[in-house]
C-alpha cells in the first residue's frame, strides 16, 4: 500500500539514504530483510515491508501538505490521545488533537545494524512539552517491527498522560477483516457518544467503527490473505478505527478500504501519572500471525 512516489524513492536506494517525499525529510532503508521507511516530522513510520512480503502498513498517496501530517503508517499521539487535553497548568494543554509530537520535526540519533535487521532511536529536534520530553525506539527485521513511545517527566510535579501508536494495518478489504482476541473485553463507542458494550466472539469488520477497548490482550487480524498479530506493553487500550464512508478528505475513495487502524493507546480508560523522574513506555510489536 505504498505511493508510487516513495516507491520510485525506494528504488533507487540501497542500505540507508535520507530524501525529500511530499516536502518531508524521511529516512529510507532497504536492507536484505525488508524495506522501511521514517518520516523525520512526527518521527513516523510511513512504510514497513519485510522481504518477500507485502507491505504491512498503509499510507494515503495523498497526504496533507505541511505543516499537516501524512494519514498512514504509525503517526505518535503524544502526549496525549484525541481531544483528551489534561487540566494542568502547562502551557501545552491547549494544543492539537492528538498531541504534539506528530506535527513536530524529529532527528535521527542512532541507527544500530546487526544481523538480523535494525534499531533506530529518535527524539525531537526541540523541546514539546515544558515537563516531558518523548523518543522513540523502533527496531525492524524480517519476522517483526516493534515500537516504542517513550516517556519521562523531567518537572517536579506529577503529570498526567495519555497517547498511542495509531497504527494503520494494510489489508485486502476492510469489510472482510476479522479480529480475534477482544472477545469478552468492554469498549466505549466513540460513535454513540461514548456509549459502553461488550464484545461478543470475534470484531468482524462491516462498516465505521472508533471504539476504545478495554483490554492489555494481543490481537490477530485476518483479512482473507495474511494474519497480523499485534501486541502492546503498558497499554490497557486497544483502539479500533475505520471511518468507512465518512472518511477524511486525504483517504482517496479508491484506497479507503484497504486499511484498519488498530492502536497500542493510554486513553481515558487507563491514562498514565508521571511523578518527577519517572519514565512511561508505550509499546506496539506487528508479527506475522
Amino acid at each position: 500500500m505504498i505511493p508510487d512516489s516513495l516507491k520510485q524513492l525506494l528504488s533507487n536506494v540501497d542500505g540507508q539514504q535520507q530524501a525529500i517525499w511530499q516536502g518531508r525529510e524521511v529516512v529510507l532503508f532497504k536492507m536484505a530483510w525488508g524495506e522501511m521507511v521514517i518520516s523525520l516530522q512526527g518521527a513516523q513510520i510511513l512504510h514497513f515491508c519485510p522481504q518477500g512480503d507485502t507491505d504491512w502498513l498503509w499510507l494515503t498517496p495523498t497526504p496533507q501538505a505541511l505543516p499537516g501530517a501524512a494519514r498512514g503508517g504509525i503517526p505518535l499521539c503524544w502526549p496525549w490521545f484525541g481531544d483528551e487535553r489534561y487540566a494542568d497548568e502547562s502551557p501545552e494543554r491547549n494544543g492539537p488533537f492528538h498531541g504534539l509530537a506528530r506535527h513536530a520535526q524529529w532527528h535521527v540519533d542512532a541507527v544500530d545494524e546487526h544481523a538480523e535487521g535494525i534499531e533506530v532511536h529518535l527524539s525531537p529536534v526541540e523541546r514539546l512539552h515544558s515537563q516531558l520530553t518523548a523518543r522513540v525506539v523502533i527496531q525492524a527485521n524480517a519476522q517483526r517491527l516493534n515500537v516504542e513511545l517513550i516517556s519521562e517527566n523531567i518537572g517536579d510535579t506529577p503529570i498526567k498522560t495519555s497517547g498511542a501508536l495509531h497504527t494503520y494495518l494494510a489489508v485486502n478489504d476492510t469489510h472482510q477483516c476479522r479480529l480475534e482476541g477482544l472477545s469478552g473485553a468492554r469498549y466505549l463507542d466513540k460513535l454513540r457518544d461514548f456509549s459502553e458494550g461488550e464484545q461478543q466472539g470475534t470484531l468482524v469488520i462491516r462498516g465505521a467503527i472508533d471504539r476504545i477497548y478495554h483490554t492489555n490482550e494481543a490481537v490477530l487480524l485476518n483479512d482473507g490473505q495474511r494474519v497480523l498479530r499485534i501486541a502492546k506493553q503498558s497499554s490497557d487500550s486497544t483502539v479500533v478505527w475505520h471511518p468507512d464512508s465518512e472518511r477524511p478528505n486525504d483517504i482517496p475513495a479508491e484506497t479507503a478500504r484497504h486499511f484498519l487502524c488498530v492502536e497500542a493507546a493510554n486513553t481515558r480508560l487507563d491514562p498514565v501519572w508521571l511523578v518527577p523522574g519517572a519514565q512511561h513506555l508505550l509499546g506496539t510489536t506487528l508479527s506475522r500471525g
